[in-house]
């Protein structure tokens, strides 16, 4: 019977999944967003710590083959010691705890501690893995068994715990987690104890994730494809004829964008839903938002403006930016969306005409096409000229808009409502994913991304880092403000929308691979 807790900390042992970030589950992300401490391991995806408070301490206690920041009972230590200070622990372990993560040796040690704590299971890459390489572990038509093992046994080891002489045979299907350095022991063995040479053989290495590798051969000439491909650890080895499958089950692999390296320059706040779509389609992003939206430091030609709405007969929203900063400022003012009573609406592209909708704001025109000349057009046709026209927009807006509407006849006001400022991002980090090829595609939402993008790689390293890497625009706008910079766009949707721009980024590339060109 475990001891009664005698300190006010507690530890949770918390699986953090085989590398795919959403493999976590909702209780794993929920306690990292309450830990004051989290421990985590090499195999734990860096994303997962985006949900941690800021004030958490972060403790990185990877362990690498030879590389060990810690030994294992120096991090058991680090545990205990940080619950017995009273702390809200969260030790974020690869996969699963208690499948070869040590798991069950750290909660013995906390139990001897009289250190309360909690065991939140994880999806083990021993079952995940295979699974996204196209591998069902078990399958009625080639076998029900299957065994896990760890694959550290080696030839030095006085006594090994695995009976080869009973699952090279006595199993269908093997899996053997962080193996690569006894591959050839392991398939030694196998053949030795009556296992066919022929048996199929998968390595997965990084698997659930867009750096996932797959080599497919059999226990006589693994080995040797294995070494051919350079595979080294995280990897894991599976036996059995269900490997075959992988042929015509292989579909985390056929994404349009697996394995393609996507730098998205969009601001942090906005970054999520292109970075999750992209993802979706198999992409490795890579976020490094070039600029962020803040609001402007002086509001007086706002306010005034809120103060009489009712004289406005056109409010013209070219953003959701400019629909949340305008509307919050509204309501700092004691004041709601009645004020709008009587004066029409107008929605520069879809996305900001569903931000006016969410908030059961009808509009009154959104014009089919995004460029200049169609808005003033459209707008023309539904009787601008002479009506008073408000734009509350980013503070550092192109003037074109303005300037043809008021040539039409109306009389029209600008207000800065938000600020777009260029964000920190790591310049020299940037720089390195270029040189090391890891980009495949740059994404550029507007022209400010643009030219906040081209400063942080500097315009004499531009051509030589983005040599061969294909650039995405929202709208031509964003793209004639790249082609000033030298950067041709290949890619840019008819609506210049984020959904339309990803449907035309997986177009691109699935056509790419079916053409090879």
């Amino acid at each position: 019977m475990k001891p009664k807790s005698i300190y006010k900390g507690k530890v949770y042992l918390v699986g953090a999944g085989p590398g795919d970030p959403q493999l976590i589950s909702l209780r794993g992300l929920e306690l990292i967003s309450q830990a004051e401490v989290i421990i985590y391991d090499y195999l734990s995806n860096a994303q997962l710590l985006k949900g941690a408070s800021a004030e958490a301490e972060l403790i990185y206690v990877g362990k690498k083959a030879s590389q060990h920041t810690l030994k294992q009972d120096q991090i058991t230590q680090l545990i205990v010691d940080k619950a017995k200070d009273g702390k809200r622990v969260v030790r974020l372990k690869g996969g699963d705890p208690f499948m070869f993560g040590r798991g069950g040796e750290e909660a013995e040690e906390l139990a001897d501690n009289g250190v309360d704590f909690e065991v939140v299971p994880g999806i083990t890459s021993a079952i995940s893995v295979p699974a996204y390489a196209g591998i069902p572990l078990t399958h009625r038509d080639y076998t029900s068994g299957v065994a896990f093992f760890t694959g550290h046994e080696g030839e030095g080891k006085e006594s090994s715990s695995i009976d080869w002489g009973k699952i090279s045979t006595g199993v269908g299907t093997l899996v053997f987690l962080m193996g690569v350095g006894n591959l050839e022991h392991n398939v030694s063995k196998l053949i030795e104890h009556g296992r066919d040479p022929k048996t199929p053989v998968a390595l997965i290495r990084w698997g659930s994730t867009p750096k996932q590798q797959t080599v497919v051969g059999c226990l006589e000439d693994i080995v040797a494809k294995a070494r051919q491909a350079e595979i080294k650890p995280p990897a894991i080895t599976v036996v059995g004829e269900v490997v075959a499958l992988r042929q015509k089950l292989n579909w985390f692999e056929q994404k349009p964008l697996f394995s393609k390296g996507v730098v998205v320059t969009r601001s942090r706040m906005q970054a999520s839903q292109l970075s999750t779509r992209l993802a979706e389609l198999g992409a490795e992003v890579f976020e490094f938002p070039t600029i962020q939206i803040e609001p402007v430091g002086d509001y007086k030609q706002l306010d005034a403006a809120l103060e009489r709405l009712a004289d406005y007969d056109w409010l013209i929203f070219t953003s959701v930016n400019g629909v949340e900063y305008f509307l919050k400022r509204l309501k700092s003012r004691g004041k709601d969306i009645r004020e709008l009573k009587g004066v029409k609406l107008c929605a520069i592209g879809p996305a900001t005409a569903h931000a006016l909708g969410d908030l059961h704001l009808r509009v009154d025109y959104v014009p089919q096409e995004y460029r200049a000349e169609a808005i003033i057009a459209g707008l023309e046709q539904q009787g601008i000229k002479g009506q008073r026209v408000l734009i509350p927009r980013a503070k550092e807006a192109r003037q074109i808009l303005p300037e043809q509407l008021t040539q039409l006849g109306a009389e029209v006001e600008v207000v800065p409502t938000y600020k777009t400022v260029k964000a920190s991002a790591n310049a020299e980090e940037l720089k390195k994913l270029f040189r090391q090829k890891k980009v495949q595609l740059v994404t550029f939402t507007s022209s400010s991304t643009v030219n906040n993008f081209v400063e942080l790689l500097g315009e004499e390293n531009l051509a030589d880092l983005m040599h061969g890497v294909i650039v995405a625009s929202i709208g031509p706008i964003t793209a004639k403000t790249a082609e000033k910079h030298g950067l041709t766009s290949q890619i840019m949707p008819k609506d210049y929308t984020i959904s339309a721009l990803v449907a035309s980024i997986g177009e691109h590339f699935t056509e790419y691979e079916e053409h090879g060109s």
